[in-house]
């Protein structure tokens, strides 16, 4: 299958035996997904750029992304981050390709506060060298940080529909915050991990978003290599379904291009 070129990646992880997890990794993958694995399906399958994600598993050990980065120029990352990183530190990150810092918390965690003095700063800073914020959050956070955020003026992207854990899905408060945020026009949601839904809501979430949101505020990744559903899912597949799920060709470029704006050009 090859993709509506120019088309982005905009969601996959580099997975290593070297990298260090967390005491708290929720899943310890014992094989490797490399940068040259990466690349070598997005060469297999026409798709011209790639973005890396930070993965919770291995907290804000980044040097491997940094590696990738300097190695392969058509792609970009984001890292997780302290609080407290020095505005020097996120400035030669952004110099060495890192477009945004990915924010993820105990799905039953409270949030931390965003109105604080060292989250403030943090904001500004990467505010200051147009990196965004990418929220990996539960429908009860969304509904928290998203407006905190929004009236920060900092650029957002919604990794996976928003997740949709919640039992009211799309009716309730952090779908409803997610849809209030795109409307502000710095928020970007991504179509990525719809293998993770069940058909029907993944179904009804891309048409939900397509009349809200439209092909300018919506990104695809493909969620490579698929922690957790290796054996159920193959990058061809998350093609596939993203084709099924936007089926105009000319709004997936729209997709693609909202992605080169806001990552690469």
């Amino acid at each position: 299958m090859i993709a509506d070129p120019p088309i982005v990646d905009a969601h996959a992880h580099i997975i290593t035996r070297r990298m260090p997890f967390r005491e708290d990794a929720w899943i310890r993958p014992d094989y490797e997904y490399t940068a040259e694995d990466f690349i070598a399906d997005l060469d297999r399958h026409g798709v011209a750029f790639g973005i890396v994600t930070a993965a919770s598993l291995y907290g804000d050990y980044n040097d491997y992304t940094l590696t990738s980065l300097a190695r392969y120029r058509r792609l970009r990352a984001t890292v997780m981050l302290e609080p407290e990183t020095d505005a020097a530190t996120i400035r030669s990150l952004r110099d060495q390709g890192v477009v945004g810092v990915r924010m993820q918390w105990k799905v039953d965690a409270a949030p931390p506060d965003f109105h604080s003095f060292p989250y403030r700063k943090f904001l500004n800073r990467l505010a200051d060298c147009g990196m965004h914020v990418e929220l990996n959050a539960s429908a009860d956070q969304q509904a928290i940080v998203l407006p905190v955020l929004a009236a920060h003026g900092i650029d957002v992207v919604v990794d996976h529909f928003g997740l949709l854990r919640a039992p009211d899905g799309m009716d309730g408060d952090g779908f409803q915050s997610i849809l209030r945020a795109v409307a502000g026009g710095r928020t970007w949601v991504k179509i990525s991990a719809g293998f993770r839904l069940g058909p029907g809501l993944r179904r009804a979430a891309s048409a939900r978003l397509l009349a809200e949101a439209g092909g300018d505020r919506l990104l695809w990744g493909s969620d490579a290599p698929f922690v957790g559903k290796e054996s159920a899912i193959s990058y061809g597949d998350t093609l596939a379904q993203f084709q099924e799920l936007v089926p105009d060709a000319a709004v997936r470029r729209r997709i693609s291009d909202a992605a080169l704006r806001l990552c690469f050009f």
